[in-house]
C-alpha cells in the first residue's frame, strides 16, 4: 500500500500495517543527525505520509534590517528572535472601520497553482493537504493583540462577534481557493488549548469558534475533502464539539496537557476521529532515555493503532533542545515500526 492509502484507512478507522508516520525536524536538528550518522542518509529514508502545501505569502511580508516586518494583514512582527511574535497588532481599537482585509491576489500570487500541482505531482503516492497558516481563533489576535481579544471575547463580545465573523469570510474564501487542488484535505491549524485548557473558555469559543469552524469544515467535506486541524494544549472540553462539526483529524494531541491522555481519549472517541502525534514533545522526547522513546512509539502503534485512527508523530516537530542521542532513539523508533532499519 501506498502511505496515502494508509493513511486514508486510518482516517476510516481501519487498521493498517505499518501505522503511517510523520516526523518534522528543526534544521539544526537535523544537521546534527548528519553529523552524528556521518552522512544524510537517513533523510531519503524519511517518508513522511503526509505533505502539506502552504499558499504563498501567509506570514512574509515587507521586513527592515530591525527584524521587524509588517504581514499581508497590516500587523507588525519581530522575527529575528525565536519564537517570532507580535509587536504591533493592525488593529488597535475594537473597531472593524475603515478595515479591508488583503485581497486574495496578495495570497495566491501569479503562479501558485503551477507550483501547487508541481508539489502534487512530485508527493504521489503520500496524502497532500494544502494549508493557509493562522487559523480563526489565531488571526483575531494576531489582528487586535492577544491580550487586547481576550478582552474583546468577554468585554465587548458584539465586536468580537463581527471580527470572528469577517476573519470567516475571509478564509472562506481562501478555502475555496485551494479546493481548486487535487488535494486529498484541507489543513487548519489554531491552538484554541493551553495547558490546562481552552483560551476563551469552552463556553466563548463555541458561541464565537463553533459556529464559523462548522461552515468551513462543511465546505470542505461539500468538495470531497478530509480536515485536518493542529491544535496545541488541552481541547478535552471541546472534543465532542470538534467532532460534532465535523474534524476529522486532530493534530497534535499533547499528552502533557490537562485530560489530553491520547490513550484515554482514544478510549472516549476513537471511533469518531482520529488522532494525529501524541509523542511527547515536553516529556518524552527530550526527557526520556532512548529506550523509553522506543517504547512508547511501539506502545502508541499497537494501542492508538488498533482500530485505525492513527497516525504517528511527535506532538511538535523536534526542537532545539532535543538531544541527538534522543532525536536519533525518535528517527530509528519510526523508521523501525514502519520496516526499515536504520542505521543498517
Amino acid at each position: 500500500m501506498r502511505w496515502k492509502d494508509l493513511v486514508v484507512a486510518q482516517i476510516a478507522h481501519r487498521e493498517t500495517q505499518p501505522v503511517p508516520y510523520c516526523l518534522g525536524m528543526e534544521k539544526d536538528v537535523a544537521a546534527r543527525l548528519d553529523e552524528h550518522y556521518g552522512s544524510d542518509r537517513w533523510r531519503s529514508l524519511l517518508q513522511n505520509a503526509i505533505v502539506s502545501w502552504g499558499i504563498p505569502n501567509t506570514i512574509v511580508g515587507s521586513g527592515d534590517s530591525s527584524g521587524h516586518f509588517t504581514d499581508l494583514f497590516g500587523s507588525v512582527w519581530q522575527v529575528d528572535r525565536r519564537p517570532f511574535h507580535l509587536v504591533e497588532p493592525v488593529l488597535r481599537e475594537p473597531s472593524l472601520t475603515g478595515y479591508r482585509f488583503p485581497d486574495l491576489e496578495a495570497f495566491f500570487v501569479p503562479g501558485w497553482k503551477e507550483e501547487a500541482l508541481a508539489f502534487i505531482r512530485e508527493n504521489e503516492g503520500r496524502f497532500v493537504t494544502a494549508s493557509f497558516g493562522f487559523g480563526l481563533f489565531e488571526r483575531t489576535w494576531t489582528l487586535r493583540g492577544f491580550t487586547e481579544m481576550m478582552m474583546d471575547a468577554a468585554g465587548d463580545p458584539a465586536f468580537y462577534d463581527d471580527l470572528v465573523e469577517a476573519v470567516a469570510e475571509h478564509q472562506l474564501a481562501v478555502i475555496d481557493r485551494l479546493l481548486e487542488l487535487p488535494v486529498d484535505g484541507i489543513m487548519f491549524s489554531d491552538d484554541w488549548g493551553y495547558q490546562r485548557g481552552v483560551l476563551l473558555g469552552a463556553a466563548r469559543w463555541r458561541r464565537f469558534i463553533k459556529p464559523r469552524l462548522a461552515r468551513m469544515y462543511e465546505r470542505v467535506h461539500a468538495a470531497g475533502k478530509v480536515t485536518l486541524s493542529h491544535c496545541c494544549g488541552s481541547v478535552a472540553e471541546i472534543m465532542p464539539d470538534i467532532i460534532e462539526i465535523g474534524l476529522d483529524v486532530l493534530e497534535s494531541v499533547q499528552p502533557e496537557a490537562d485530560q489530553m491522555n491520547p490513550y484515554a481519549l482514544k478510549a472516549q472517541y476513537g471511533r469518531d476521529i482520529a488522532f494525529w502525534g501524541a509523542l511527547g514533545s515536553q516529556s518524552t522526547i527530550p526527557f526520556g532515555q532512548p529506550a523509553e522513546i522506543r517504547a512508547e512509539v511501539r506502545r502508541l502503534c499497537r494501542e492508538m493503532g488498533r482500530g485505525g485512527g492513527y497516525i504517528l508523530g511527535p506532538a511538535k516537530s523536534l526542537q532545539p533542545e532535543t538531544s541527538t542521542e534522543n532525536a536519533a532513539a525518535v528517527l530509528e523508533a519510526f523508521l523501525e515500526q514502519a520496516g526499515v532499519r536504520w542505521p543498517a
